[in-house]
């Protein structure tokens, strides 16, 4: 495959690879690094996405550090952990909060868009795996496949959107994202 033929997982963070915190039925970030534990199979599913060739990024909103509630510090050994235990390729973040207007915060579509741009990615050809709405705007906004991770949140029934699919986890999206990859290879 070709650089400009890259196809491309974008994967939210909290709740797709690791488990959000919850509060009155809205997923949060953890703050600590303590709190940030992966989901049951996330690890083996990155690994199957990456032994299938896919180019796998983590795009994320962290509006805590732009609110002063968690240090970006915090946030990078965070993702440093992340990538240890799943070989992610590369980890986007929107640090904002979440009225500062900018470009990159989902549901925009600037981080998948700049990140087509540094990797030659084709995004016609690349997925969109998120547990919010704003995942599968961003996803729909830059031209993936997008994938709805349903975790009952409250939020979620709030809003009207169409996601590509509708599953329940990270290794279920996997195994659609790789039947769908083998048919249309």
């Amino acid at each position: 495959m070709t650089a400009a033929r890259r196809r491309v997982v974008f994967l939210d963070r909290d709740g797709v690879i690791n488990r959000p915190l919850l509060q009155d039925g809205k997923p949060l970030a953890p703050r600590r690094v303590a709190d940030f534990v992966l989901l049951p199979g996330a690890a083996e599913a990155i690994r199957q996405l990456k032994d299938a060739g896919f180019f796998v990024a983590v795009v994320t909103n962290q509006p805590d550090i732009g609110n002063g509630l968690v240090a970006a510090s915090v946030v990078a050994a965070m993702h440093a952990a992340l990538r240890q235990a799943t070989g992610v390729d590369e980890i986007r973040v929107c640090p904002h909060s979440q009225t500062a207007g900018c470009a990159c915060r989902k549901p925009k579509p600037g981080m998948l868009l700049e990140a087509a741009v540094a990797h030659g990615i084709d995004l016609s050809a690349s997925f969109m795996v998120g547990d919010r709405v704003s995942d599968v705007l961003a996803g729909s906004a830059a031209g993936c496949y997008t994938i709805f991770l349903d975790r009952g949140y409250a939020e979620t029934r709030m809003h009207s959107f169409d996601a590509d699919a509708i599953l329940a986890s990270l290794p279920e999206a996997v195994r659609h994202i790789l039947s769908r990859s083998q048919q249309n290879d």
